[in-house]
């Protein structure tokens, strides 16, 4: 009985924070699709129309992890409202540091539009320098991002300082679509056109990826949604492997679409 109570409990304490939806269903089902990945991990689905919450492995969303590069949608969000970046067309140059391999891409002048598609981390550590620390701590604590913990201002997304649950997450990008966060309208509008990364006739998928490292793990993100006829459904995919020559990219879209579709997502039906 006391085993069942402290369920319910975390249950509740996962709806609070993220939607508060009124129909939860634990997704089991769902774990075929990170065996085969060879990954442990958790996915989220919020249907914002139906007001139906899908998760699988509901104790790892509560878990808190580094943000890696989905960080860049809060580091766009108080760029944009303190003016460090003016639009989405707002070029910092490259600094002169190469990068090994597919980051080589991050080696010329980028604009911001640029650096969040190819999650150029270099162009994002310049705009939390121009940010400043204490500005930034303002935001992170005035939004209640993660544990709102700062290190050095230009790695503490990726250093293990600040820190947010999967369930944290989807709460965000939430608040994001449905301007309730303490950002001007403008500048919540210029994040999502930005998130933009998959537009056809039945879905369109707005998203931001990431990639980090926790001890010997490799950590994956997927944080954002996809819409169907004007109606959103919220969804974070958060994994960690060993394995260091994880194929991070593919991984990532596998699961996510896959989940996506075994929701019946995707077809232009929701």
């Amino acid at each position: 009985m006391m085993k069942q109570t402290g369920w319910l409990l975390l249950l509740m304490a996962i709806l609070v924070n993220a939607c508060a939806p009124n129909n939860v269903h634990v997704q089991k089902e769902w774990e075929k699709y990170f065996t085969d990945n060879k990954v442990e991990g958790t996915f989220m689905l919020f249907d914002n129309g139906q007001g139906s919450f899908k998760v699988y492995n509901i104790d790892r969303a509560k878990e808190r992890f580094l943000p890696a590069s989905t960080f860049k949608i809060f580091n766009s969000l108080v760029g944009l409202e303190t003016g460090v970046i003016k639009d989405t067309n707002t070029v910092i140059p490259w600094n002169g540091v190469h990068h090994e391999g597919a980051d080589s891409v991050w080696d010329r002048d980028l604009n911001m539009q640029q650096a969040f598609r190819l999650s150029a981390v270099p162009y994002y550590q310049e705009v939390a320098r121009r940010i400043t620390k204490p500005v930034m701590q303002h935001w992170l604590d005035t939004v209640k991002y993660g544990n709102m913990k700062i290190s050095r201002i230009d790695t503490f997304w990726l250093d293990n300082s600040l820190r947010i649950s999967p369930d944290e997450q989807l709460g965000f990008v939430k608040k994001l679509y449905f301007d309730e966060l303490p950002f001007h309208k403008l500048t919540m509008q210029t994040v999502r056109a930005v998130m933009e990364i998959e537009k056809t006739p039945k879905y369109e998928l707005r998203y931001k990826t990431g990639w980090g490292q926790e001890g010997k793990k490799q950590i994956g993100w997927i944080v954002g949604w996809i819409e169907e006829n004007g109606h959103p459904a919220f969804f974070v995919l958060n994994f960690d492997t060993d394995n260091p020559n994880i194929d991070m990219e593919k991984v990532r879209m596998n699961i996510t679409k896959s989940i996506l579709q075994d929701a019946g997502y995707m077809e232009g039906h929701k």
